[in-house]
C-alpha cells in the first residue's frame, strides 16, 4: 500500500510515534560512539575466542574476517533504516512498517529470546571469571559458581532501572575500558612478535601456525561448525539501531558512529585472534578461560593475569548491562503495537521502561539455575540458543533494507543519502550467508543439533502466541489508522 497525504505513512503513524513518547533523549555523542565500538566487544570474544581457538585452530582469524565481512553489511543495512526513521525499536519497528505486524511480531520475540539467552551466557561468564579469583582469595573457594552469576545481575538491573543517563554513562565507561585493554593487550603482544621475546617457552611468530598443522589443523569442517559462535561474538553490532531512538540528533551522529566501528571490530576481532595465534601455539588455549588471560598469565608478569581477568569480567558486566537495555526498549515497542501483554510498556518517572527490563532479568534467572545444575555447558548452551536470535533479528534488519530499496525503485519512498552499498545483490548474500550459518549449526552435535531442533517448540509457541494476540494488534493499528507497506 503507498502512502498518500490523505492517507499517513507507517512512519507519521500513531505507533511509530507512541513507541518513542516517555524516552529521555540523553544519550550524547560520545556515548553512541563507545556503544557503537564496545557493543560488540564482549563475551563472544573475550571468553568463547579461547574454545574456538582450541577447536578451529588459527583458521579462527579467518573466520572472524568472513563474520566481520557481513556485520557490516547488516550494519550498513542498518544505517539506511535510521537514516530513514530512528527509532527505539529497531528493526522491530522497521519490520511492523515495511512488512507488517507478523514479521514484527516474530522478530522481536526472536530478538528478546537472543538477549535472554545473551544474558544467560553473560552472567555464566561473569561466575566463571570470577572462579579465577579463588586460587588468589582463599575465602571465595567455598561459593558456588551460582552465587557470582546472581550477584552481577542483581547489580547490573539496579544499574539499568535508574536512568538511560546511568544506562549510556556505565556503558561508556565498560567499553572504554574494554577498547583500551585490547589496544594493550595489541600492543604489548605485537611487541613480542616484533622482539622474538618467548611467551611460555615459545618464540611469537608465522612458524607457530604452520609447525602446528597449518590454518586448518583440524581440517576445514571444525572452522566451519564455529562459525555460528563467532556471528554471536559480533552481536550486538545492531544495537545502535535501538539507542538512535534516544539519541538527541540521530541523523548527525549515526552515520558517523556506523562508519568508524566497523574498521575498528576488524582491527580488535581479526587482529587479536590473529595476535593470539602468532604468541602461542592454539593448543595453549583452553574453552572456559579468556585467551587474554591465557596470554597474560604465560608472560611471567605477576599480577597481569588477574588485572586480565578483571578487565574481562567488566567487558561481560558491559554486555549484560546492553541486553536489558535492548529488550527493555523492544518489549516496550512490542507492548505498544500489542504483540506483547501491555504491561511490559509501562515506563518510570526516568523514561526507562522498566516491566520489559524486569521480564528479562527474570529469565536471566534461568542463567543462575544453569550454573548451579551444568555449570560446564552453561555456556555453551545459551550462547547456541542466542546465535538463532541475532541472526532471526540480521536477517529481518536486511529484509527490511530490501523493501525500502523495492519500495524507492517504484517511487513509493524516498531512500536516504546514507545508504547500503551494492543494494540489493549485498543484501540476498548476507540472508545466504545467514542461512548458510543455521544450516552448519544443525550439524554441531549435540549442542548446534539440539539448538536448532528447538525450532521445533520455536516456531510453534510463535504461532500461537500470534494467535492470541492478533486480534489486540489489530485493534490498536485500526485504531490508529495505520497503514503497512505489505509484499
Amino acid at each position: 500500500m503507498s502512502a498518500s497525504s490523505d492517507n499517513p505513512t507507517p512512519s507519521e503513524g500513531h505507533v511509530y510515534r507512541e513507541e518513542e513518547a516517555g524516552f529521555h533523549k540523553e544519550l550524547k555523542p560520545r556515548q553512541i560512539q563507545m556503544i557503537a565500538i564496545g557493543g560488540a566487544i564482549g563475551t563472544g570474544l573475550f571468553l568463547g575466542a579461547g574454545g574456538r581457538l582450541a577447536t578451529a585452530g588459527p583458521s579462527l582469524v579467518l573466520v572472524y574476517a568472513l563474520c566481520g565481512f557481513f556485520a557490516f553489511l547488516v550494519l550498513r543495512a542498518l544505517g539506511e533504516l535510521i537514516m530513514h526513521r530512528p527509532s527505539s525499536g529497531s528493526f522491530v519497528s522497521y519490520a511492523r512498517e515495511f512488512y507488517g505486524e507478523k514479521l514484527a511480531f516474530a522478530a522481536g520475540w526472536m530478538y528478546w529470546l537472543n538477549w535472554a539467552m545473551t544474558s544467560v551466557a553473560d552472567v555464566t561468564a561473569v561466575a566463571v571469571y570470577m572462579n579465577f579469583f579463588k586460587a588468589y582469595v582463599p575465602w571465595m573457594a567455598g561459593i558456588d559458581q551460582w552465587v557470582f552469576a546472581l550477584g552481577a545481575l542483581v547489580i547490573v538491573l539496579a544499574m539499568n532501572m535508574l536512568s538511560v543517563k546511568v544506562f549510556g554513562e556505565l556503558e561508556f565507561w565498560f567499553s572504554l575500558i574494554k577498547v583500551l585493554s585490547l589496544v594493550t593487550f595489541l600492543c604489548v603482544g605485537i611487541w613480542f612478535v616484533l622482539t622474538g621475546t618467548p611467551v611460555a617457552g615459545h618464540v611469537p611468530g608465522l612458524h607457530l601456525i604452520s609447525e602446528g598443522g597449518g590454518m586448518f589443523p583440524h581440517g576445514i569442517l571444525p572452522a566451519m561448525l564455529v562459525i555460528q559462535g563467532v556471528v554471536f561474538a559480533y552481536a550486538s553490532v545492531e544495537l545502535i539501531g535501538t539507542a538512535a531512538g534516544e539519541t538527541e540528533d540521530p541523523r548527525e551522529v549515526m552515520p558517523r558512529a556506523i562508519r568508524t566501528v566497523v574498521l575498528r571490530l576488524v582491527v580488535f576481532y581479526v587482529g587479536s585472534v590473529l595476535l593470539l595465534s602468532l604468541l602461542l601455539p592454539y593448543t595453549a588455549y583452553k574453552s572456559g578461560e579468556s585467551p587474554f588471560v591465557t596470554f597474560f598469565g604465560a608472560i611471567g608478569v605477576e599480577g597481569a593475569d588477574i588485572i586480565m581477568n578483571l578487565v574481562v569480567l567488566t567487558a561481560v558486566l558491559s554486555s549484560l548491562n546492553a541486553g536489558l537495555y535492548s529488550t527493555g526498549r523492544i518489549l516496550h515497542s512490542m507492548a505498544v503495537s500489542g504483540s506483547a501483554p501491555a504491561v511490559l510498556g509501562r515506563m518510570n518517572r526516568q523514561g526507562v521502561p522498566y516491566m520489559g527490563i524486569a521480564v528479562t532479568a527474570a529469565v536471566t534467572v534461568l542463567g543462575v539455575v544453569m550454573n548451579g545444575l551444568v555449570p560446564d555447558a552453561a555456556f555453551e548452551i545459551a550462547m547456541n540458543v542466542a546465535a538463532l536470535g541475532i541472526i532471526t533479528a540480521w536477517g529481518v534488519i536486511v529484509l527490511c533494507q530490501l523493501k525500502l530499496w523495492h519500495l524507492s525503485r517504484q517511487g513509493k519512498i524516498q531512500r536516504p543519502d546514507f545508504r547500503m552499498f551494492g543494494a540489493p545483490f549485498t543484501g540476498i548474500l548476507t540472508l545466504a550467508f545467514l542461512l548458510g550459518v543455521v544450516v552448519l549449526m544443525a550439524f554441531d552435535y549435540p549442542i548446534g543439533t539440539w539448538t536448532v531442533a528447538s525450532l521445533l517448540v520455536i516456531v510453534p509457541a510463535l504461532i500461537i502466541g500470534w494467535h492470541m494476540s492478533r486480534d489486540r494488534i489489530h485493534a490498536i493499528s485500526r485504531a490508529h489508522g495505520e497503514t503497512e507497506f505489505r509484499l
